[in-house]
């Protein structure tokens, strides 16, 4: 007899494509953790996606962020990257930044990566699936500048 398929849980966050002038994009890298990702996380019972996406972005990186201020990308559908057999599903918006970020509660490291720039370190899904393809694609080339 078949085994019923199973799907995995799925978790609701908000994610940013922070983005500077220059055109980098910021992953983080949760402590205890290797692979970068988006900076954001969980949805908390009544909290909109906007205002988790901001009061994570406080939370995590030290930075005010404006509500009104948020682009939406879309929704996407990813495995997640520090938890096995969980999917995250992602509201996803662009966020341009002039702050200086300061990684804080579970961030350990923040790093800004060039739209063309090669990566030699482990990336989640979501990142490397949706949002570095649409990074490139909003920021590509054209804003690609060495500091």
């Amino acid at each position: 007899m078949p085994t019923p398929e199973i799907d995995p849980p799925v978790l609701r966050i908000a994610a940013a494509m922070l983005v500077r002038a220059d055109g980098r994009t910021l992953l983080v890298r949760k402590r205890h953790t290797t692979i970068f990702m988006q900076p954001g996380g969980r949805i908390d019972a009544g909290e909109t996606v906007q205002s988790a996406l901001v009061r994570e972005l406080k939370e995590e990186l030290g930075i005010s962020v404006d509500i009104q201020s948020l682009v939406p990308l879309g929704q996407f559908l990813a495995p997640a990257a520090n938890e096995a057999g969980v999917m995250v599903d992602a509201a996803l918006f662009m966020v341009e930044c002039d702050q200086a970020v300061q990684p804080a509660a579970e961030i350990e490291q923040a790093i800004w990566l060039e739209p063309d720039a090669p990566r030699d370190f482990p990336i989640a899904p979501l990142t490397d699936d949706y949002v570095l393809p649409l990074h490139k694609q909003l920021c590509g080339k054209s804003a690609h500048r060495r500091d």
